[in-house]
């Protein structure tokens, strides 16, 4: 076996699994969980018709790049989304199965192991990156979240040395878990950071359509043709219908950008053996084509910002994210509890599930950003979502 596997840690909710070990939750409610970053909204209607209607491409092997159908759709969409010309859909976009296995092989394509490289990655962070970093033979360099920055990370603390050595930045905008979104100055100092430096960025936007206000998230490809960077030099956004559309079942996702990277990295996934079935493409075609539901969406995800957030603003330290469904929430303050014995506990008397901050980070720099946080993601219906927070609430000031 690689013996690099032997550095992966277990997944977050691996060691959340291990936490609520032995414990029988209170039988008088029942379970609600706040902790994965599922969406619950249901499936809408035309893309389960458009699933079905793709069926016949069962009988056919598909094609790494997609068909063109799809990766114009997405070509489209970006250009409609984020105001850029329509990128070649040749060259800049690629069909991917969901983000996360994107997020994961990207890193094989552009790291040399030879190297010895390093790979940074923000701090709390999204743990593919961690481990797509180890087994493509680098070293995360981890950055923390700054509260004083409303959780961007500061790239200007890291060293130059580190920055020579680095091959990959991983960015996630909207973040996960902390909602913060990167402005146009902080991409501006991130590209002269890759054009001094040479390294590649993989700009995570899975939650991009996730927002409360009248304007979307600055996407990385925005930031970069606003800049006069028309070709997308060393960068590739990655984004999916998952949190999008409603269909995480689906793993139907794309990368954009850099053509010559793309190039090399369909080379590689077309021995990695992971075309997109073409029933899954028709549907896909569909759901990008369509942004009604995608408004619908973020009506509901707003509903629930706005009516869950002050009442949790009573038992925590807690602010109104930039954008995604998360609240990024420390409770050691109001409870004197950290992380893992606030989610313990609380699962044990309301049943409801939260996910430890200190899960999702790694200790950087003397401190671990995610300590004495929990990430609370509302995927729930309204109800069920409201009834959670409502025990949350309670929880706290029974303590």
């Amino acid at each position: 076996m690689n013996p690099l596997l032997n550095r992966l840690q277990p997944y977050p909710f691996e060691k959340l699994r291990q936490l609520f070990a032995g414990i029988t939750p209170n039988p008088a409610y029942t379970h609600v969980n706040l902790g994965i970053g599922e969406p619950r909204h249901p499936t809408p209607d035309f893309i389960r018709k458009a699933l079905c209607d793709g069926l016949d491409g069962l009988s056919r092997y598909p094609a790494t790049i997609g068909q063109d159908a799809l990766r114009l759709a997405i070509a489209n969409w970006l250009h409609t989304r984020y105001g850029i010309p329509v990128p070649n859909h040749d060259t800049q976009v690629l069909p991917t199965l969901g983000s996360r296995e994107a997020l994961f092989s990207l890193a094989q394509a552009v790291l040399d192991p030879s190297e010895h490289g390093v790979v940074v990655c923000p701090n709390p962070f999204y743990q593919i990156y961690e481990g797509a970093t180890y087994l493509g033979g680098a070293e995360p360099y981890f950055v923390n979240a700054d509260p004083a920055r409303h959780f961007v990370a500061d790239y200007s603390r890291v060293p130059s040395a580190v920055w020579q050595r680095t091959r990959l930045l991983y960015l996630c905008s909207p973040a996960n878990p902390t909602g913060a979104v990167l402005d146009m100055a902080q991409w501006r100092e991130i590209f002269a950071l890759s054009d001094q430096h040479g390294f590649v960025i993989a700009s995570d936007e899975c939650y991009s359509e996730i927002y409360f206000g009248d304007h979307p998230p600055l996407g990385g490809l925005e930031a970069a043709h606003a800049l006069g960077r028309q070709e997308y030099p060393r960068l590739i956004m990655l984004s999916s219908l998952s949190k999008r559309s409603n269909v995480p079942g689906m793993r139907s996702g794309f990368v954009a950008g850099d053509a010559d990277i793309l190039k090399r990295f369909l080379l590689y996934r077309t021995y990695h053996g992971c075309a997109m079935g073409e029933h899954v493409q028709h549907a896909s075609v569909a759901a990008w084509q369509d942004e009604a539901h995608v408004r619908d969406n973020r009506v509901q995800y707003t509903r629930k910002m706005h009516a869950a957030l002050p009442l949790l603003q009573q038992v925590s330290d807690v602010q109104m994210p930039d954008a995604a469904f998360y609240l990024w929430a420390d409770v050691l303050d109001k409870t004197g509890l950290s992380d893992t014995d606030f989610a313990r506990q609380l699962f044990a008397q309301y049943n409801v599930t939260v996910l430890p901050g200190s899960y999702l980070a790694r200790e950087a720099h003397g401190v671990n950003p995610g300590e004495n946080r929990v990430r609370i993601a509302l995927v729930a219906q309204y109800e069920e979502c409201m009834d959670a927070i409502a025990r949350v609430v309670e929880f706290v000031r029974r303590l």
